[in-house]
Order: C-alpha cells, then structure tokens, then sequence
C-alpha cells in the first residue's frame, strides 16, 4: 500500500470522470462540481446525526439504503438547509437534472449542499448550468476546490491497495465536531467490494478519524461522507482495502484540522489506560475543545495546568468519576509536565515544544487499556474574524 502525493493526482480511479464549474451559487470560481463513474458501483455512506439535517442529507440518507450511488454532486456556497418544503423541491430538481445529464437513476446521485444557512439555492442559476451538457474532465483538486467554502486550500488523499486505487477529497474547516460523520468526504475507488464489506471499512475508518475531528465544538447540518467502489481494477484484500480506505480518512482529517479557521497549528490530543473507548474519546475531546487550552496552544503559553481542568471537568459520566489525580499524567509531546515539577528552564522547553507547527498533548488515566487520539487546531483571533463576517 503506497501513498502518492495529492498533488500529482490528475486522474481518478479507473471508470471515474468528474466536471467542476461555476453555476452561480456564488458570485465566482467554481461552486458546482459531480463526480460519477460510467458503471454501476457499490456504495457506502454515513450523514449527520444533527436534528437541523438538510434536504439534501434527509434525500441522499434515503437512497443510501440501496447502496448504489453512482455519481455525487456537490453545491458550495448555500446549505440548503431550514429552507421548508422548497428547499425539499429544490434538492430532488438538482438530482434530477444530474440523472438526466448522466443517464442515471435518480437514486443513484447522491447530493450535498454546503454553506450558509436558511437561503433558497438559486435554482434558476442552477437549471442553466445543469440542464445543458457539461464538460468532465475535472481532477481530484479542482473537485475539492469546488467544494470549499472557508477552506484555504483543497483537500486530497490517495492509496493504492493491490491494481486498485482509492482517492478521497473533503471540505469542512469550521462549524466542524462530527457526530456520525463530518464536514463534506468523499472516496472512489475502482476496487471490487462486496456492499458489507465496503460499509464496515466506511464506518470503521469514519469512527477512528472523522468522528475524532474538532475544529469549534459546532456539528454540521450537512455532514456526509460516502465511499463508491466501481469494481474496474478487480477485487483486492479485504483488511489492505480497510487499511487503506483508513488511511486515506486520517490523513483527509488532518489536512481538515491544519485547515481549520484561523489555524496556525495541528492539534492532537492521545488518551491512554482510559476505561473504555468512549471514555477515551471523550475524556481527549475535552482537552481539545477547551478555548483555554486552544488558546494556550496558539500563544505557546505553557499554562499545562489548563490540561487538567479539563480532564477533570467531566463528572457526568460514572466511569469518569474513577479519574483521580494520583493515577493521571500529562505530556507535552514526550516532555511529562504532571505530576514531574516544573521549574523555569522546563516551562521554557514546553514553550518551545508548543511553538512547533504541530503539539501533541497526551493524558494517561491509569484506569484500563482503551486509548483514543482526536485532531484539531489552536484557537486565533482569525476564527473570531472568520466568522463575525461570514454572510457578511
């Protein structure tokens, strides 16, 4: 399994073709974008749990069932989302005119729409653009680059896995904790996949990188992430495909989390000898999300003791009542701040370490064997500018 650089990728997995181009949802650059593939595919695919979901999430999750999306249209700019049963039309016309540009059942597309809030998508734009053919010859950057909104640069992951290959692009660096799934991810691959197979290593992958992803606390109502397998390249090894497809994940959800608003730095936060798996990820995600923390991070103030309030904040959950001073540490990339004392010389050490474009936190419970490790970013006064002008 080999990775190759995003930024050489001009080309999909075999059977795949994309179009990217400006349909007038925004005032310029690209903002409609599908990419579908000229056979009929596998499919697997997750969406936001978020109780404000999207016509297009409540249309695609319809059709998910079925597990055969063949082509994916992405609209950037305008959520489409409390928008009432308009928006419910306006989301089944774009798929429409799509199937009809692809020949295609209508259930076969998969839909997402991406951007501001409570506005209707500008259909008569949108009729223009989709309802007369289109060039495909798009690549995977210009994809992504389709689908961004407050992104500074497109996201792109590969692997090969056995003859086949997998490509993956997302969108998404705020209004960014999954619940489910994240943001805007999509992955082709022509590799043969029976449809359990493919949804396990989704859902697995999704779980273990996606799901550990906070850029500001805030799940979106848009969330998707789906993975279509078109079978060209042949069948390959189950547990290399679910390696592979993980990999692609991770490193999708780093690129997101170096990406997101206003970030200056990565941010992963490790825990250890946690009780369970859950505890882990919640126990990680609470030193993540901390603005004190965040903000520790982006100054390089080397106030650790930000750390343990928010390891010890977390009193809801009974399995986290067994947390107790004696039993945690905490590290700053391998430099163990608690219980060690530190003295000025260290403090300045831990200021240099936090200076790094990339700061690990770790926090060992000594309660079991579960782990988890999350990602995301330092908090700036860019994510504060972001989005006090978003619509503005």
């Amino acid at each position: 399994m080999a990775n190759i650089d995003a930024a050489s990728v001009v080309e999909w997995p075999e059977g795949f073709t994309a179009h990217a181009g400006h349909g007038g949802v925004r005032e310029a650059g690209d903002d409609v974008s599908i990419v579908a593939s000229d056979r009929p595919t596998v499919s697997a695919a997750v969406f936001t749990q978020s109780r404000f979901a999207g016509p297009s999430v409540l249309l695609s999750r319809g059709h998910a069932a079925e597990q055969r999306f063949r082509a994916v249209v992405t609209v950037a700019g305008n959520s489409n989302v409390a928008t009432g049963p308009q928006g419910e039309r306006n989301s089944a016309e774009v798929v429409a005119l799509v199937a009809g540009m692809l020949n295609i059942a209508e259930d076969e597309v998969l839909i997402s729409s991406t951007g501001v809030i409570g506005r209707q998508l500008p259909m008569e734009l949108l009729r223009a653009h989709l309802g007369v053919e289109q060039a495909f010859g798009a690549g995977p950057l210009e994809v992504a680059g389709a689908m961004m909104t407050t992104d500074t640069h497109a996201k792109v992951s590969t692997r090969t896995v056995g003859g086949a290959r997998i490509v993956g692009v997302a969108k998404g660096v705020g209004m960014v904790e999954p619940n489910m799934a994240t943001m805007l991810a999509y992955l082709f691959t022509d590799a043969a996949v029976a449809p359990a197979a493919l949804d396990a290593a989704l859902r697995d992958a999704v779980d273990r990188t996606f799901n550990c992803l906070s850029v500001d606390t805030d799940t979106s109502t848009s969330d998707t992430v789906a993975l279509l397998a078109n079978g060209a390249a042949g069948e390959v090894d189950a547990e290399e495909f679910a390696a592979a497809v993980h990999a692609v994940c991770l490193e999708l959800t780093e690129q997101l989390a170096r990406d997101g608003e206003g970030a200056t730095k990565l941010l992963r936060v490790q825990v250890t000898e946690a009780a369970s798996p859950a505890q882990a990820k919640r126990i990680a995600k609470s030193v993540l999300n901390s603005p004190l923390v965040k903000t520790a991070v982006h100054g390089a103030d080397p106030n650790w003791g930000r750390v343990v309030m928010a390891v010890g904040k977390n009193t809801e959950h009974a399995e986290d009542l067994a947390i107790t001073p004696e039993r945690v540490t905490v590290r700053f990339g391998a430099m163990e701040v608690y219980p060690s004392e530190t003295d000025e010389g260290q403090l300045a050490k831990l200021v240099e370490i936090m200076r790094q474009d990339e700061v690990e936190i770790g926090v060992t419970l000594g309660l079991g064997d579960a782990n988890a490790t999350v990602f995301g970013c330092d908090l700036s006064d860019g994510y504060v500018r972001i989005n006090a002008d978003y619509t503005t």
